[in-house]
């Protein structure tokens, strides 16, 4: 294939619902060599009958349970294999990865499984498995995968990893995506070997957000949170251009992100 110039990654928030906003033109317009979807919310029945400009290859993931989960991989290119899921069972029934890998690397899609609201004991209810399980078992797949060719990481990890990624930092210490225990996780990703691209190249760039709330005006206010990400395998730090967040790209409650090769 010929070299990807560009990545974009989006946590649409259903995909039939994304669609009646204008996601198909979106696509067409800004013609990226590969679209990575989370949260597509889609059963595996129904997507044969998608089809999409520009892009032949249409990959899916959709999670058992309907309405739920689920993850895409678009491309104007071939991939030469894909994997879905992780290969562990206990974590394979949501949909959350796929991994393509092309010439040069591998692109792998993922959702993050949310911590969830607080138990009895005031602990978002799915932390441990979130944090015991699910990153030290993800860590080890994208590992795995580096051993044959660099790896690119895109999606939403449900984590803000610093201060500087979320308006309200004193307040969310003790609420899921920003417990101790998650920021570690994702800091994990990092000491193997990994970049956070878009703080890599916007190490000081505050009120930068992926995510807001539906309520109290979040969005138009700006009180949002940095949980989408491209984490880059070192080896390719040198052919990256850029990261942007598209903030002013409505159409769900995530807003796309973009990684540009020179």
């Amino acid at each position: 294939m010929t070299k990807a110039k560009s990545i974009l990654s989006w946590n649409v928030n259903g995909i039939r619902a994304v669609l009646k906003k204008g996601f198909a033109d979106f696509l067409s317009q800004t013609n990226h060599d590969i679209v990575c979807l989370q949260e597509t919310k889609i059963s595996s029945d129904l997507v044969e009958d998608f089809e999409f400009e520009h892009y032949p290859h249409l990959i899916w993931n959709c999670a058992e349970k309907k309405g739920y989960s689920g993850t895409a991989i678009f491309s104007k290119h071939p991939p030469l294999s894909i994997q879905k899921g992780i290969g562990i069972e206990k974590h394979d029934k949501e949909g959350r990865v796929i991994a393509a890998e092309f010439e040069d690397y591998y692109c792998v899609t993922v959702y993050t499984p949310n911590a969830q609201g607080h138990d009895e004991n005031g602990r978002p209810k799915r932390l441990d498995y979130r944090t015991q399980e699910w990153d030290i078992d993800f860590l080890n797949f994208i590992l795995e995968l580096e051993k044959t060719k660099p790896v690119i990481v895109c999606g939403d990890l449900n984590v803000a990893h610093k201060e500087i990624d979320l308006a309200n930092p004193k307040t969310n210490r003790k609420n899921a995506g920003f417990t101790d225990e998650e920021r570690q996780g994702f800091q994990s990703i990092l000491d193997a070997g990994y970049v956070d691209i878009f703080r890599d190249l916007n190490p000081n760039t505050t009120d930068a957000y992926t995510w807001w709330s539906y309520r109290a005006n979040a969005r138009t206010n700006n009180v949002g949170w940095r949980i989408d990400y491209f984490c880059i395998s070192q080896k390719l730090h040198s052919s990256i251009a850029s990261a942007e967040n598209l903030t002013s790209v409505l159409g769900s409650d995530h807003c796309p992100i973009i990684l540009s090769f020179k």
